[in-house]
């Protein structure tokens, strides 16, 4: 008894698939084969997919790529802070040590009482190394952020060895006090004592009374706000 034939006529297949592709109306699509349908409904999607990871996915991959990218950056911040951790109470050392200096300098600053004290402390300096002032002017009281600054031009005359021993008995005053801008010359040619004449500026600092601080403190006004 014969068998029934089962192979698959493949070139026949190819052909009738083929045959539905042809003489296709684009203005009505409903009326196509089954297998159009299916390619352009399989070629849609493709396309919705296609699109959705362009719009979409891209956006995130691009993010993934920045994160990525402050990887290391994040990685060097946390082994800092991790150091900083560790040695937190040295740190905390070195705050009161540094704190207990800023005291220590705070205390040679003179508040506003004792700011005439000064000036006659610095003017003796130069009386005691028999110095003559031509001129001691203080100038214009600068408000700093935590202290004020008093520029006084000074000139004096006398020996060099004395200008000398002056400028080291103002350096050598309790008080903060510089001298800068320095200037020496001779006094002049009908001097015969050999005096040099110093022009300086010498500043004096003193720290901020509480209405002082208050006053930088506080915001500046805003141009044409009501004060």
């Amino acid at each position: 008894m014969a068998r029934p034939s089962t192979s698959f006529d493949v070139t026949g297949f190819v052909d009738q698939a083929a045959s539905q592709f042809r003489n296709l109306n684009p203005n009505e699509p409903g009326q196509w084969p089954p297998l159009p349908k299916i390619a352009t409904w399989l070629a849609a999607c493709a396309f919705v997919v296609g699109l959705g990871w362009f719009l979409l996915l891209s956006d995130a991959t691009q993010a993934l790529e920045a994160l990525r990218a402050k990887e290391p950056q994040l990685q060097a911040t946390y082994k800092d802070r991790l150091g900083q951790a560790v040695n937190l109470n040295e740190y905390r050392k070195q705050k009161l040590q540094v704190q207990e200096y800023v005291t220590q300098l705070e205390k040679q600053l003179p508040g506003k009482a004792e700011m005439d004290a000064l000036l006659s402390d610095i003017n003796q300096a130069g009386l005691g190394r028999g110095l003559q002032f031509e001129l001691f002017r203080p100038g214009q009281v600068q408000i700093k952020d935590y202290y004020a600054e008093l520029p006084i031009a000074i000139r004096v005359t006398g020996r060099y060895h004395d200008v000398g021993s002056f400028a080291a008995d103002v350096a050598n005053l309790s008080r903060i006090v510089t001298l800068q801008n320095i200037s020496l010359a001779p006094v002049g040619a009908r001097d015969t004592t050999g005096n040099l004449s110093m022009e300086a500026t010498a500043f004096t600092y003193r720290y901020l009374d509480a209405a002082e601080i208050a006053q930088q403190r506080r915001p500046a006004p805003r141009p044409g706000a009501p004060r």
